[in-house]
């Protein structure tokens, strides 16, 4: 049997799932599908960094993840005496008008996934579990992918195939996609439990010595708690109630931790990799797939939600009237952010094992930008504060109609955003996916505390064009209209 859909994407994990409802809320045709029986029931990525909680804003599931998750607690750092010291999980940074999330989220990934499937559920589509891609060929056109449900085969044609797959990804080594790297010399345990012994106020860590480490940290939004330890790099580890109740028991040195059920177990060695390519043709690589780190610093679920969030609105346009060319920028993109959260986990990790991790502003991911992007304009070229490839501030502002109105607000959704800073009465022509707004005087938008002003640093005349996925495109005066038209013909943007 034969199927077709624009898009098919190869793995439900939360890559998959965050694309799936960008496209979804676009309105492109596609299919999501994943090999196992049902999703995933772990915690593993625990930590929503505040750029992520700003995309989950715009998806519209930040308040059902704030609802159902809850803020890391303190490390608590035991000595061998059994008194201990505390320190936050982060440096505590108050919120701001321009960077609205500060502090991370503590959600476990199988309820951030469950978030993620009933919003997709809303916009009409769902993960079709059990179906497992076992071959691909491509060309010009796009993608036969072979699937197999149970005893049965279906050939699904897609004009682009995603592979979101994870570490061992079967699109990529199908497709002989170099995967470069190292292992770290680093192997742990992670689990989830339902015990006693300990308070829920704290996350437990033991150190004896470097190679006999234990944390345990409660889950926010369960009554679980999260297990991991450093294990020698060879043999099985024991991971049954009785063997990792024997573990906590020799590493704590205390007898009065008893673990009632475990829930979900693993074993992994650490290693560092990343994919020579992004792009291969008509497909792609997101997530795991592309890239697998170390968990130190709470990077990987992030990236990966933000490789799908940079994929969705290209895929669209090119879809549309977009020249093929767009999606180059992807890789472009997010491959060099994918290299920099490597080098971040990797050194946290080095940190964690000599007991001093700390996260700081590297970890929260706001300031990641596109510096190097094919996607970029500025006429006249800038030379400090906001530029074309850099995140987009919020900013608080005020309606004509008196109610107060926030940037996010106004960027909320599939479309492009142009704001116009105490320009003339003209602007470009309308046209599909681009809403345009005006701020100043006698204008929809006043910037009644000056946040826009400081944020953007827009000079009068001139203009913004925000992408759909939260970042700058375009900034220029009325000297640079005729290149913004350009611009915008070329990602898709037709009067």
């Amino acid at each position: 049997m034969e199927t077709a859909a624009d898009v098919l994407i190869c793995g439900a994990g939360a890559a998959g799932l965050v694309l799936a409802i960008d496209l979804a809320r676009r309105g492109v045709s596609f299919r999501l599908i994943d090999k196992i029986d049902k999703p995933f029931g772990g915690s593993r990525g625990k930590g929503i960094q505040p750029r992520s909680q700003e995309i989950f804003e715009d998806l519209g599931v930040l308040d059902r993840l704030v609802a159902v998750g809850g803020l890391y607690p303190p490390q608590r750092k035991y000595r061998e005496d059994g008194d201990f010291t505390e320190i936050p999980v982060a440096e505590h940074v108050d919120p701001t008008p321009a960077e609205p999330y500060h502090l991370a989220l503590m959600v476990p990934q199988y309820l951030t996934e469950g978030v993620l499937r009933e919003r997709l559920a809303e916009l009409g589509h769902k993960p079709d579990y059990g179906c497992e891609l076992v071959g691909l060929e491509q060309d010009e056109q796009g993608v036969n992918a072979h699937i197999l449900r149970g005893e049965r085969e279906e050939t699904i044609r897609a004009r682009f195939l995603i592979g979101s797959d994870g570490g061992r990804s079967f699109v990529r080594h199908s497709l002989d996609v170099g995967f470069q790297g190292k292992s770290l010399g680093a192997r742990s345990i992670v689990a989830d439990l339902r015990l006693t012994g300990l308070t829920r106020d704290a996350w437990h860590m033991y150190q004896k010595s470097e190679s006999e480490q234990l944390s345990i940290c409660p889950l926010a939004g369960t009554d679980l708690f999260q297990l991991q330890a450093p294990i020698a790099l060879d043999g099985e580890p024991d991971l049954s109630q009785g063997g990792l109740e024997a573990m906590v028991a020799q590493r704590t040195g205390r007898d009065n931790i008893a673990i009632e059920k475990v829930f979900w177990a693993s074993s992994y060695a650490m290693s560092a990799r990343l994919a020579d390519r992004y792009r291969i043709g008509r497909i792609f690589l997101a997530g795991d797939a592309a890239h697998i780190h170390p968990p130190t610093g709470g990077q990987g679920l992030n990236t990966s939600i933000q490789d799908a969030y940079n994929l969705g609105w290209k895929l669209e346009a090119v879809l549309g009237v977009a020249p093929d060319s767009l999606l180059d920028s992807y890789e472009a993109e997010r491959r060099p952010v994918a290299a920099g959260m490597l080098g971040l986990a990797t050194k946290l990790l080095d940190e964690l094992k000599h007991g001093e991790m700390r996260r700081g502003r590297d970890v929260v991911q706001l300031d990641i930008g596109y510096p190097h992007s094919p996607l970029l304009l500025e006429d006249p070229e800038r030379t400090g504060g906001l530029r074309a490839g850099d995140r987009a501030p919020d900013a608080p502002l005020q309606g004509a109609a008196g109610q107060a109105r926030r940037l996010f607000e106004i960027f909320k959704g599939a479309h492009w955003t142009l704001i116009g800073y105490e320009t003339g009465d003209g602007h470009p022509p309308a046209r599909k996916g681009l809403n345009i707004h005006r701020i100043g005087a006698g204008r929809e938008l006043v910037d009644v505390r000056g946040h826009f002003s400081k944020a953007y640093g827009l000079a009068p005349g001139e203009w913004a064009l925000v992408r759909p996925d939260g970042y700058v495109g375009a900034i220029v005066g009325v000297t640079g209209m005729a290149l913004l038209e350009e611009y915008m013909q070329k990602v898709g943007l037709t009067a």
